[in-house]
């Protein structure tokens, strides 16, 4: 095992606030959705991920909680919620109707239209307007390492997918 070493206080106090400058920008990210459109931050990855898929294309439930990374029955419970609120609906497929195919209705998909533009807005406005070029080239690049450093296996650790594939991330 590796010998682990405390944190020098400088180092605490630059882990300290870049934990609440995320936690700052999240809020308000949040904030933003539900004030400017009246839905969750889960509601819009679900709106965006189905809004994302082709055209007229539905997606199952298993493949939508797998593409947002979380459990089924996290989905299938906001699902129930936004299918109350007519922005998705489910199909009945297969030889026994088993698999449920869902898809955007019109109103999820303006829906989803709307919470992109919002997003994207509140996203320049508290994100990138604040950074310089060279500022937002060392974020992108730190990020883009810290993906590759913690998840470089697509998601799985190593001895889950050796020998296999990695998928996209």
């Amino acid at each position: 095992m590796a010998e682990t070493h405390t944190l020098e206080p400088e180092e605490w106090e630059f882990w300290d606030t870049w934990m609440r400058a995320q936690r700052l920008l999240a809020r308000e990210l949040d904030r933003g959705l539900q004030r400017d459109c009246g839905i969750s931050k889960a509601e819009f990855s679900v709106l965006v991920t189905l809004w994302q898929a082709p055209l007229g294309r539905e997606m199952r439930v298993g493949e939508l909680s797998e593409s947002l990374d979380w459990e089924k029955s996290r989905v299938s419970h906001l699902l129930t919620r936004m299918e109350n609120r007519g922005f998705v609906e489910r199909t009945q497929s297969g030889a026994d109707g088993r698999r449920t195919g869902i898809g955007l209705t019109v109103k999820g998909r303006q829906a989803a239209q709307n919470a992109i533009l919002v997003h994207a807005g509140n996203v320049r406005r508290y994100f990138l307007d604040s950074l310089t070029p060279e500022q937002a080239a060392a974020i992108r690049t730190w990020s883009e390492q810290m993906i590759d450093h913690i998840e470089p296996y697509g998601g799985e650790g190593p001895a889950t997918s050796q020998g296999g594939v990695a998928g996209p991330s």
